[in-house]
């Protein structure tokens, strides 16, 4: 990946590789390579789903004109490229840091990034900005949920608010940082507002909704679809707030897509009561279309880091035994991190960076968790700092900001941008604002 090859080839082949070591069957070997992506697939399906489905939405929206409408208050401010940058930064962070970047992604993709790219921002800018603003800085700290705050101290034997606190503090360092960077980069790239830009990213499907713009239909969708996702981010703010029923991550995406699937369907029958049969089921084949084109690559990329958690081994490789390759390369490893404050948190770090590799993000966090725990008293360091550390290394990589077969797919469909063109942008400055957040923690924690 950082020489800007596609991994896809090596993947499959180590894979097969390795399930002929592991198994000592050349049959096995090759199923392998067919049941890693088999189990890849299952697990990232719901995000195939979401990108099918609000893409179909969005083509709905479009037959009738409802897509140009829609936009033109939200154009009023964000009026030129830095704008929308900061805008869709802020907004993704606040949603995510509520229920998650997974409901996140479709919102900000349906509703916000079209405009930032008639105002002149390129789509990979627009990408990366919700990347590392949603996957990076807000899912690091979980500070509203406190999933990975709670793994990590319970693993490190200390209290979950103190690892809650200062995860807050370095994912702020790290995402603001990185968010900066990745502007720098992006700033001469971007463009005055046109239209235009806005007509290229779609692929030039504007003609029909030109013809249509001025409608009651048009009008009447432009203002209802806004105000529906507007309802439900202000019922999980609710649920978040004052019930038991907080819903977050796959309860929020799922309400997400049931919503945009409802409103496909009663966008078609207002355009074309007869034909609503038939134009919703074509919409829908487009939708997964674009959906598999822009995930399919990753497919066997997941597949053979899903290999190295014990969650998926045993089911990839067909036997009773879960081995677990990612965390024992760490543990094996271990004993070489030298017991001084600055190694020992750098070696945290870069052990909760391995662990994510596996795409997730959190199923490392009781390691680096437990890492903290033992290691802290004899470097020196506070466990709450280590543990903190740990956290953010795995979930910015796991999480989605530095590999291509995590959630960061689904930023990948909704801007369609590559995936691993994303990776390739955020690498550098994620890796800086780690590592500067890492310093910050041993300076002044």
């Amino acid at each position: 990946m950082l020489i800007r090859k596609n991994v896809v080839v090596p993947a499959i082949l180590m894979t097969f590789l390795l399930g002929l070591a592991y198994t000592g069957s050349l049959t096995t070997g090759v199923q392998t390579v067919f049941t890693a992506s088999l189990v890849a697939a299952g697990e990232l399906f719901s995000i195939f789903l979401i990108i099918a489905v609000m893409s179909a939405l969005l083509q709905g929206l479009e037959s009738i004109g409802a897509n140009k409408q829609m936009i033109q208050p939200i154009g009023k401010v964000m009026v030129n490229g830095p704008i929308s940058y900061l805008i869709i930064a802020l907004v993704t962070y606040m949603i995510s840091l509520f229920f998650w970047p997974t409901p996140a992604v479709p919102l900000v993709g349906a509703l916000l990034l079209p405009v930032a790219i008639r105002a002149g921002l390129p789509p990979l800018a627009g990408a990366a900005a919700i990347v590392l603003a949603g996957q990076g800085m807000a899912l690091s700290s979980d500070y509203m949920i406190q999933i990975a705050p709670m793994l990590s101290a319970t693993a490190a034997g200390v209290d979950v608010q103190a690892v809650a606190d200062q995860a807050l503090i370095l994912s702020l360092i790290t995402g603001i940082t990185a968010l900066l960077l990745a502007y720098l980069f992006f700033r001469r790239q971007i463009k005055p507002k046109d239209d235009h830009h806005l007509e290229k990213w779609m692929k030039g499907r504007q003609q029909e909704a030109k013809e249509v713009i001025t409608t009651w239909k048009s009008k009447l969708f432009a203002i209802l679809v806004p105000l529906c996702f507007f309802a439900v981010v202000s019922y999980m703010l609710y649920t978040a707030f004052f019930t038991d029923l907080a819903l977050e991550g796959g309860a929020g995406a799922a309400l997400v897509g049931g919503l945009a699937l409802l409103l496909l369907l009663l966008t078609s029958f207002v355009y074309q009561p007869k034909n609503v049969f038939d134009s919703v089921s074509d919409h829908l084949v487009d939708g997964f279309l674009f959906a598999f084109r822009a995930m399919g690559p990753v497919i066997p990329i997941a597949g053979f880091f899903f290999l190295g958690s014990s969650d998926f081994s045993s089911a990839i490789l067909q036997t009773d035994t879960s081995p677990a390759f990612l965390f024992e390369l760490v543990t094996a490893g271990q004993h070489f991190i030298p017991e001084s404050g600055g190694w020992t948190a750098f070696g945290i770090l870069l052990i909760g960076m391995v662990t994510g590799l596996d795409g997730s993000g959190f199923s490392g966090l009781p390691l680096t968790g437990a890492l903290a725990g033992a290691l802290g008293p004899v470097s020196g360091i506070d466990p709450v700092t280590l543990a903190a550390i740990g956290q953010m290394g795995a979930i910015w990589v796991g999480g989605g900001t530095l590999i291509a077969w995590s959630s960061l797919v689904a930023v990948a469909g909704v801007s369609k941008v590559p995936a691993q063109e994303i990776v390739r942008v955020c690498f550098i400055p994620v890796m800086i604002g780690l590592l500067l957040s890492t310093l910050f923690a041993l300076w002044f924690f």
